[in-house]
This record gives structure tokens, sequence and C-alpha cells, in this order.
């Protein structure tokens, strides 16, 4: 299929599987839960917990129901990613391919009043700055966390604010993806949304009904419109 251009006002990047690879450090914090939280199935929670809050997939696969309890394991779980990444030979938080590239062109263009590119995720902001940092992905002033919406993926919330901050439509932003839950909630705010075929299987994102679906970020390319905005080039599978 060729390549086709679009324009965008701003792209609203997802975190985890969308612009770095926590992969082995969520294994290794899942597996350390598990001994705490005897009976929960690690391989079943993989394949279903990624796009989704930590407080809320610790509530649902560890029956955690007291907010100050979530909350307070919640920051042990995503400290345990960070420090799982690295161990018995892992490769540790990593960018995803294409990810540097994309940054070279578009990074500087994340600062107020009128940035173009802003980060959305469904982790807290304690793990996220340190998963960015681990990465080697400069932190954009539009930063939106799981703190900061009552309602997390697939719930639009995340998205609109993402959208609002940059003081932007959120009709004229295309989302970056890797979760069904993300695509869904990209979708919902009325976005364009891109699927990453980083985490999730083909099938599984078809079902969210992306606008776009890929490989990974290397089959996009962005470069700062020359009127503002995003010029993005999707090279679709």
């Amino acid at each position: 299929m060729p390549a086709e251009v679009f324009h965008f006002d701003a792209i609203l990047f997802d975190m985890d599987g969308t612009l770095v690879d926590s992969t082995d450090g969520v294994v290794g914090a899942w597996q350390t839960f598990a001994e705490t939280y005897p009976g929960i199935d690690v391989h079943d929670i993989l394949s279903s917990s990624h796009g989704v809050r930590t407080v809320e997939n610790l509530r649902i696969h560890c029956g955690i129901t007291d907010p100050d309890e979530l909350e307070k394991e919640a920051t042990r779980f995503e400290q345990e990613i960070v420090n799982s990444a690295s161990k018995e030979g892992r490769r540790g938080i990593v960018a995803l391919p294409g990810v540097r590239e994309i940054m070279a062109e578009i990074g500087p263009a994340s600062k107020l009043p009128n940035p173009r590119w802003a980060i959305c995720t469904s982790a807290t902001k304690n793990y996220a700055t340190a998963a960015l940092k681990a990465a080697g992905i400069a932190l954009p002033d539009v930063f939106v966390v799981s703190e900061d919406v009552e309602k997390g993926k697939p719930e639009p919330d995340p998205y609109l604010l993402g959208a609002k901050r940059c003081g932007v439509d959120p009709a004229r932003c295309l989302v970056l993806e890797d979760a069904p839950a993300g695509v869904r909630s990209g979708n919902a705010a009325g976005s364009k949304t891109l699927a990453l075929i980083t985490t999730h299987s083909r099938e599984q994102l078809e079902a969210a009904n992306p606008t776009f679906i890929v490989k990974d970020p290397s089959r996009v390319t962005m470069k700062l419109g020359e009127n503002g905005g995003v010029d993005v080039t999707i090279n679709q599978d």
C-alpha cells in the first residue's frame, strides 16, 4: 500500500508500547506481584492489561478495593517495572524503532504556548517520567498522566484533556496507540487513531477500529508543518 501524507494540528502519543518498550519490566513486576497475590494468572493479565491504568489492573486482577491500598500498590508496581527492566540480563526500558527519528523532527515543538504534540498515558507521573528518562525521550509540556483524569482509557478523557491542553480540536489530532483500550479512547475523543502492532495482534487492534494500522513507529515519519501542526506520512502494511 503506498504511503499517504496527512496533516494534523497535534499528535497525541500513548507511552508504553507506543514510544517506549517496557515489556521486560512489566513481566517482572507481575511476577513479583504474583508472590504477594497468589493465584493471579500472569500470562492472562499480560494479554489484557496493556493500556489500562495500573490502579484498575490491580483492582481487577488482585482484588484490591481500598483506595489508599490501591494507590500504595500502584506506586510499588510501577517502581517494580523500573527495577525489573534491567535485571537478569533484561534490556531495560528502551525507545521503540522509529521513535528517535520522530522526536528528532518534532521534539522541539512540545513547548507551551503552542505545543504540537503531547503524551497521554495511563501510567502515573512518577513512573512515566522515569520510563521516558530511561528511554532518552524528553518530557513534553503537555503530559497527561493517570492522576489527571477520573476515567482512564477506553474512556476519551485522557485524549480530550491532551487536545485541550494543546489548544486544539481533538478532531484535528492523531492518536498513536498500541492497545485496543487506547484506540477506543482516541476514537471516542473524535480523533483519528493510528494503531501500532507492538503489544497486541493485528486482529485485536482491528477489532477496536483504528483509522490506520502499522507495524511500529518506524513505519511513520513526521515533520513540522510550515504553517503549524504536523505532517505525517504513514506507510500502512
